[in-house]
């Protein structure tokens, strides 16, 4: 599916952690934290914010078990992050 060299070069290893942090990324361009991708506009939106929230604890719940240590206490930190940023957002903080 890839190819060598190009830009796939420059890109980093997929694994586990990588996934968990680029939705997190995600998450924060929703929440207003992180800048969007060029050419996109920042703006907070709290519905697609949820969704990916939501996406995140349901990894959570369906890898129990299953993860390194590193692996899981980079999961719950990404979840208390982005719920407290969130939350913060939805009480209008």
């Amino acid at each position: 599916m890839s190819s060598s060299g190009g830009a796939d070069a420059e890109l980093p290893e997929v694994d586990f952690s990588t996934f968990l942090l680029s939705l997190a990324h995600s998450a924060f361009v929703h929440l207003g934290v992180a800048e969007p991708p060029p050419g996109e506009s920042a703006e907070v939106n709290l519905p697609l914010a949820r969704q990916t929230i939501d996406l995140i604890a349901l990894l959570s719940e369906k890898t129990k078990g299953n993860l390194t240590g590193a692996e899981e206490r980079l999961l719950t930190q990404i979840l208390d992050d982005v719920r407290s940023r969130y939350d913060e957002l939805a009480r209008g903080a």
